[in-house]
């Protein structure tokens, strides 16, 4: 059955689940019900995956961060009432970012606070050259602190140190030198561009895809020799998977795969 969301649209065709922030009176921004959209949308993500999700926004922007309206009414916070709310915010985005499958994200005209955030959960980011980007928080006197663990494995500490902490807004281009964004087309071609990412992406075999996806994060930061166990682990049970051993007899047979899309 459908699910009902407030603020997005989702619509699925075969593989393929598009997921549209739907606020474009408030340029997509942030507040508490966009959050259990967000989080309802990736529970159902987890339950019953796609095999590649786009994140886009409707209307001129991807997502302009943090509604006034609701950083109005935050201000009035206790501090439980803060962690609780933050908690929130906190577990939306963990869920996105271990969604099993390829989440590509469509970001046009801005993206800041959160809004960057999101393009951090995304595995793929596509964006048009005059596309703003910005860890806004310091310039309202907050943090970045719910989005940092995803920001900081895809920028690193050095950039961190001078986009976090100035809070300065920046451009496409500046995305992709530090890692947040990994294609820029023109905008005409956004759309062309995506579902060029849609069609590689649906070339690799859907388990294999969520168990790598997994993985990243088990093996970042340590040494090789501590993770031997698992990732020795991980590739036997993908060889002995049926999708491991169908992989292995098209490549023999010289034949695209099973879990690839026939061509029209």
């Amino acid at each position: 059955m459908a699910a009902n969301y407030q603020f997005l649209t989702v619509e699925r065709q075969g593989g393929v689940e598009r997921v549209t922030l739907n606020r474009p009176d408030v340029r997509n921004a942030f507040n508490e019900h966009v959050i259990a959209d967000l989080s309802a949308w990736a529970r159902r993500a987890h339950d019953d995956p796609p095999r590649v999700v786009v994140l886009g926004g409707a209307g001129k922007v991807f997502s302009a961060g943090a509604n006034a309206a609701w950083m109005a009414k935050m201000a009035g916070y206790s501090h439980d009432d803060n962690v609780n709310d933050a908690r929130a915010a906190a577990a939306m985005f963990l869920a996105i970012n271990s969604v099993p499958a390829i989440v590509i994200g469509r970001i046009h005209g801005a993206a800041l606070g959160g809004g960057s955030g999101l393009a951090a959960v995304c595995d793929i980011v596509v964006t048009e050259p005059d596309a703003v980007f910005g860890f806004t928080e310091t310039k309202l006197g907050i943090l970045p602190a719910i989005i940092s663990p995803y920001v900081l494995q895809k920028i690193g500490a050095s950039a961190a140190r001078e986009l976090f902490l100035t809070g300065r807004r920046f451009d496409a281009a500046k995305a992709k030198q530090i890692g947040l964004v990994h294609e820029i087309v023109d905008a005409g071609q956004l759309d062309v561009a995506v579902d060029r990412q849609i069609a590689e992406a649906l070339s690799a075999a859907p388990t294999a895809v969520a168990r790598a996806k997994q993985l990243i994060p088990n093996v970042l930061g340590k040494s090789p020799v501590d993770v031997i166990g698992i990732t020795a682990e991980a590739i036997a049970a993908q060889r002995v998977s049926p999708e491991g051993q169908e992989g292995l007899r098209a490549f023999l047979d010289k034949r695209t795969p099973a879990w690839t899309p026939k061509q029209k």
